[in-house]
């Protein structure tokens, strides 16, 4: 889209309040990162007035001041709702400073007031003990993003903007994070971003060209090459570049009205004129030199426009007197004087261009979106429930069964656009195809005819990169919306450095009381290691679990439904629930009903209990050995071994626990859902054996009871990465995690046992040996295997 007009210049006046504001931020970002004393610089500066340890990053803060103040003078003249996603690194410094000076910071932190006395406690309480990090994180006023690992910026920004149509998303991209995969995968949004019903990005990539000791690719490529690239990802950049404050200022001034002039165009023809076409979406490419206006050169190197003003450019000021004499000429020549009142309040030139009330970026409601956030209208689980006349007489689908709450979730929300569900191309594989009769899969790129399902307005969202799915979510969810992320299970690890800061995020949110609860991050891993027999090694992988459960235990929680109700049951629980990353795995293959909607409501939440119809205990005394389990395919196994046991060892008092809630198998001081003691004995005894079959690896089940008083007597079967394409049980067979293989442990654990039943044991044997001739001849499993099903 060609401009309309150019945009009016700036005038003089304008001009001069931008480079104010611009200035008074500069002074404030070099401030934090030096001075714990004279804020104003009422007289010289002294060793004592310098923090003992030096810690934060100058060389992108310039920018990033520069594009606050201009987004601020866009937002202001035009008011436009906005919200800015701060991707470079640590560019704490900026945004901090400029939220204390639009009084956003104060208004959230009233003991740091816009006074010299607040200032003092801003500076002070940067990156020093007991106060804020150094980068971008869930104590700055008006961000949704963790600025503290590279690569998610972007993808973010666009989560955020989904949906929200009347919403303006700038992201400041660095150069260094332009250079990390995700980011790179990030350009492709735009083909997902739907002008009628969502808001707009305006990413802004900024090249100030290095990194923490090297030069950035995309700094260093030829302006013609870079141009092909960004337009090659579907967009119209405008260049802004230049060192002379002035000039920068008129450009970049210029810069943001055309962009929200094309933007305000796009979305215009879409929502009145019904115009289809993808629109080629404007973004700012912002060249100016690292640390900016700081020190030109220290001790005869050169620092500005150079990797060495990336962090600390002066760094032995408290000890080296040359040092000094150029921190302070460096914080005078930005004229604070002129910036600030004797009180130190920002002049009202400063504050020209700042937006008022919640307009402002440090108090947008869309940064806190605990304030926007609404309760999920979930059907009722009766209407999706199966029924189950007796314990394993039918089978269902799982992931299945919840596609059908999921479509009423998704219909129930066609109006008001709350609810996404994302996923790397796996919807319909991994059973949830009913979502799509009640939306489609937003698609903005060029159709044909073959295509199903693509909508421009769809709410499902497929793409083949986790980090992207990862990443919309999040954005969608910090603003105030709620989602679901469908992945196959093995695939999940791709994410663990985003989630793990997420969970981050939450805990510390969590301790934040202006900071309102959000939708929680839900997560369904299906497709999953005992079920990936035809992908092969490559595909079976039950890790995840593992790495969620290190993280902070006030926020991670982690469910293993054995069948569709408990699934459903989970599902409702997860969808409603709030600041926590809740993790699903559940399967799609028809897996045997156990519980009635109403038993299944009840075992989940206990999350831990005895299924007294499958053991064989009489209630007069302890069971001889407890069989646990966790997951679908194990709950199957250890019910099969069950039988097998009720059969063959009928005399044996056989009691079977299903955990549902994994966290349970900790003790309480250590999580939220851990179990007492008390509890935790009364389920699985002080001292008789207990032969577990889990879904994942089986020492995070050691690991997780290690502290119990039963833990010696306690056996665990799991995934122990032994794996190929070969049958489904030969799959639990490899593993040792096989009905006979449980019977054989039961045999070899009860004290006695052993003599009396050697002969029970050796034909457990021999049908493991017979199971692998079996399936060498004939591909597929014993019959007595595929067609058991409960008879107890």
């Amino acid at each position: 889209m060609s401009d309309t007009h150019t945009p009016p210049a700036l005038s003089d006046q304008e001009l001069a309040a931008l480079d104010a504001h611009w200035r008074a931020a500069n002074y404030l970002a070099v401030g934090q990162i030096y001075l714990m004393a004279n804020p104003l610089l009422t007289r010289s500066l002294t060793p004592e007035d310098i923090k003992p340890r030096l810690l934060g990053h100058w060389g992108t803060s310039p920018g990033l001041n520069l594009v606050h103040t201009h987004l601020n003078r866009v937002v202001k003249d035009r008011g436009i709702e906005a919200l800015c996603v701060w991707g470079p690194g640590h560019g704490g410094p900026a945004v901090l400073a400029n939220a204390w000076l639009e009084g956003s910071y104060s208004e959230t932190y009233p003991d740091v007031p816009r006074t010299t006395e607040g200032m003092g406690r801003l500076f002070k309480q940067f990156s020093f003990p007991g106060g804020v990090p150094s980068h971008v994180a869930p104590e700055t006023p008006g961000s949704i993003h963790e600025g503290g690992e590279l690569g998610y910026a972007l993808t973010h920004a666009y989560g955020a903007a989904f949906d929200h149509p009347g919403l303006l998303v700038t992201c400041v991209i660095g150069d260094g994070e332009a250079e990390t995969g995700p980011l790179a995968a990030s350009w492709h949004s735009d083909k997902f971003l739907d002008p009628v019903h969502d808001g707009a990005v305006l990413p802004v990539l900024h090249l100030n060209g290095y990194k923490i000791a090297n030069p950035t690719v995309l700094a260093r490529l030829p302006e013609e090459e870079l141009d092909q690239l960004l337009r090659g990802y579907g967009h119209d950049p405008l260049y802004v570049t230049g060192d002379d404050p002035a000039t920068v200022h008129r450009a970049m001034a210029a810069a943001m009205d055309t962009a929200v002039e094309r933007i305000t165009a796009y979305q215009r023809a879409a929502r009145e004129d019904g115009v289809t076409e993808r629109p080629r979406w404007p973004m700012i490419v912002l060249r100016t030199p690292k640390g900016w206006t700081g020190p030109k050169e220290v001790d005869g190197l050169p620092v500005e426009g150079t990797w060495r003003s990336h962090q600390v450019p002066l760094s032995g000021v408290r000890d080296n007197p040359e040092h000094l004499r150029q921190l302070e000429a460096w914080l005078r020549s930005y004229r604070p004087e002129e910036l600030f009142d004797a009180d130190g309040r920002p002049t009202e030139q400063v504050l020209a261009c700042v937006p008022e009330g919640t307009a402002r970026l440090g108090s947008t409601p869309y940064a806190n979106g605990g304030l926007l956030l609404r309760d999920l209208p979930v059907p009722p689980l009766e209407d999706h429930a199966v029924r189950v006349d007796r314990p394993g007489s039918a089978s269902h689908s799982p992931t299945q069964v919840l596609g059908g709450l999921l479509e009423g979730v998704m219909a129930a929300t066609a109006e008001r656009r709350d609810f996404r569900v994302v996923g790397p191309d796996e919807t319909a594989s991994n059973r949830l195809q009913a979502l799509y009769r009640a939306t489609g899969k937003a698609w903005q790129a060029q159709t044909l005819p073959t295509d199903e399902h693509l909508a421009r307005d769809g709410r499902v969202m497929e793409v083949l990169s986790e980090h992207l799915c990862q990443g919309w979510l999040e954005g969608y969810l910090l603003t105030g919306r709620h989602g679901l992320f469908s992945s196959y299970e093995a695939f999940a690890h791709i994410v663990d450095s985003m989630v793990n800061q997420h969970i981050k995020w939450l805990r510390t949110s969590r301790r934040l009381p202006w900071r309102l609860p959000i939708a929680s991050l839900n997560y369904l891993l299906t497709s999953h290691v005992w079920r990936q027999d035809h992908n092969g090694f490559s595909h079976q992988d039950p890790g995840f679990v593992d790495h969620i459960l290190n993280k902070s235990p006030e926020v991670v929680r982690v469910y293993l439904p054995p069948d569709a109700n408990t699934l459903l049951s989970v599902a409702d629980h997860a969808l409603r629930s709030r600041d926590y990353v809740n993790v699903i795995v559940a399967g799609k293959q028809p897996t045997f009903d156990w519980l009635t909607l109403e038993e299944a409501r009840a075992h989940c939440a206990r999350g831990a209990g005895t299924w007294e119809w499958a053991g064989t205990e009489d209630g007069s005394r302890e069971p001889d050995v407890v069989l646990g389990c966790a997951g679908d395919v194990p709950t199957q196994e250890v019910l099969a071994a069950a039988d097998l046991l009720r059969r063959h060892l009928p005399e044996l008092a056989v009691r079977v626990v299903n955990v549902v809630d994994i966290a349970r198998m900790l003790p309480h001081e250590e999580h939220p859902h851990g179990m007492p003691d008390s509890e935790y004995d009364a389920l699985f005894t002080r001292d008789k054996p207990v032969i577990f079959a889990y879904h994942g690896y089986p020492w995070l089940i050691h690991r997780l009871a290690y502290r119990r008083a039963g833990h010696a007597n306690l056996h665990v079967r799991g995934y122990k990465e032994e794996g190929t394409t070969t049958t489904p049980f030969d799959m639990v067979v490899r593993n040792d995690l096989d009905r006979y293989r449980l019977v054989m442990d039961v045999i070899d654990r009860v004290p006695g046992l052993g003599v009396r039943a050697v002969a029970v044991r050796q034909a457990m044997a021999d049908v493991r040996t017979r199971h692998h001739a079996w399936i060498r001849e004939h591909g597929v499993d014993l019959p007595e295997v595929e067609e058991w099903s409960w008879s107890g």
